[in-house]
């Protein structure tokens, strides 16, 4: 390739399994190529990344996008004084998307833009880092796999766990037997969020764009107890606990239990702790069995952190020989039939708390954004391409449905599409805003 401009726009994602057309070399890059970065959502976790990659060698953050003026003017300075220079400022992200010197762009907008605002990435040419969950509903994760195929784009999701050496080493001893044969799992998450009260209709605040925060998600009027945060528990916008910290949990079982579908679903919760506007569940338990005989469970309390295990979060994997614990970071332990502990791995890159809104710290985070641009560059493969984040985000999303219909869900273990309930598949998919539908 004649110039970086040119490898950037072709880089193979051969590496990731995706389709490549046969025209199209696979580049055995360096990693001294530059790779510049669009950065849309850049409140709290997108801040943290937009910051993240702006230290990493050899990447610009060029361009920054958000609907929130304050976050813009907050975000440029912050990049400004790390890097000596001023990303370019958006507020609508179709805007962003023209430039032709943005290489990447990441997603960390709320849950209703994931997916559309991916799309329109790979479709400008651009390769994706998109936060978990890489959809709001099942339909847009089929989407976004046949974009990066359509596209031959890179699109990684932010299962940042993959990236983790030591989670990387306990899912290998798992395929190695250290505990036998794994037939059960379980997961949870638990944090002690507070009520959101009954939001009342009030003019928007000034330097929000409202309308472009929607997007394309249906016009419902501003409410005050909605933005930044607690969308996330509006069916509208959000997706609930489950796809907002389970698809972490469900994501480490999926690899460790070997499995890509399930072929039941069943869930139950409530909205327990508070009476409030929050309609998402804030107590939620869901139940998984896979066709290799295996089944897990996870469980989610959004408002009681008390630990189990001694933490807010992780995963225990059970087989024949002994069990595994996975306490929420990059470090394990596994036990015998006796309960006995044999090996205690602990990682050296620990920084924040598991529960940490903000995420797991540079050092652990940063792994993942790295391997994202080393796959950009075709120096490795991606560890968590598309159709890994949509499987491990399917999970969750087939709780959720479950959860909505009050129905045990017989799923296709082909595909995990749900079998024989019309009800049940009207949640597959949503209704968008008109001009605003999402198409390869």
């Amino acid at each position: 390739m004649s110039t970086r401009r040119e490898f950037i726009k072709q880089a193979s994602v051969a590496g990731a399994g995706l389709w490549v057309a046969p025209h199209i070399p696979v580049f055995k890059g360096s990693p001294n190529e530059k790779v510049v970065i669009g950065s849309m959502g850049t409140n709290s976790r997108g801040f943290f990344l937009a910051r993240m990659f702006a230290k990493m060698p050899n990447v610009e953050v060029g361009f920054v996008c958000d609907v929130d003026q304050k976050v813009v003017d907050k975000t440029v300075d912050d990049i400004y004084k790390i890097t000596g220079k001023k990303p370019k400022a958006y507020t609508d992200v179709r805007k962003m998307l023209e430039e032709k010197d943005m290489d990447a762009m990441m997603v960390a907008a709320p849950d209703h833009w994931h997916a559309p605002a991916s799309l329109m990435a790979v479709k400008a040419g651009k390769h994706v880092y998109v936060e978990k969950p890489c959809a709001h509903n099942p339909a847009e994760g089929e989407m976004l796999v046949a974009a990066a195929q359509k596209y031959n784009k890179l699109i990684q999701m932010g299962s940042q766990r993959r990236s983790f050496p030591k989670i990387q080493q306990a899912m290998q001893e798992l395929r190695d037997g250290v505990i036998g044969r794994v037939y059960f799992a379980k997961g949870w998450y638990a944090n002690a969020r507070k009520p959101i009260g009954v939001g009342k209709v009030t003019p928007v605040p000034s330097g929000l764009n409202f309308d472009l925060w929607q997007g394309p998600a249906p016009r419902r009027d501003f409410k005050d107890n909605l933005v930044h945060y607690n969308w996330h528990w509006f069916w509208h916008w959000g997706t609930g606990e489950a796809l907002n910290n389970g698809t972490h949990e469900l994501d480490v079982i999926r690899w460790g239990l070997g499995v890509d579908y399930p072929v039941e679903v069943a869930s139950i919760g409530g909205r327990f702790a508070y009476q409030d506007d929050w309609e998402t569940p804030d107590t939620q338990t869901i139940s998984f069995k896979f066709p290799n005989n295996t089944a897990c469970h996870w469980e989610g309390r959004s408002c009681n952190g008390f630990n189990s295990e001694g933490t807010g979060r992780g995963v225990i994997f059970y087989g024949e020989k002994g069990t595994m614990v996975v306490p929420g970071g990059d470090d394990y332990k596994v036990y015998n039939l006796e309960n006995k502990l044999i090996k205690d791995v602990k990682t050296e890159l620990q920084e924040a708390d598991r529960t940490n809104t903000m995420g797991m710290g540079e050092l652990l985070d940063g792994l993942h954004l790295k391997n994202f641009v080393e796959a950009i560059r075709g120096t490795t493969k991606p560890t968590c391409p598309i159709e890994t984040g949509h499987k491990s985000t399917l999970l969750p999303q087939l709780g959720n449905i479950a959860y909505r219909t009050g129905r045990v869900l017989r799923c296709d273990p082909a595909n995990g599409h749900i079998l024989n309930d019309k009800e049940a598949m009207k949640l597959w998919a949503r209704e968008y805003q008109k001009g605003w539908e999402m198409k390869l």
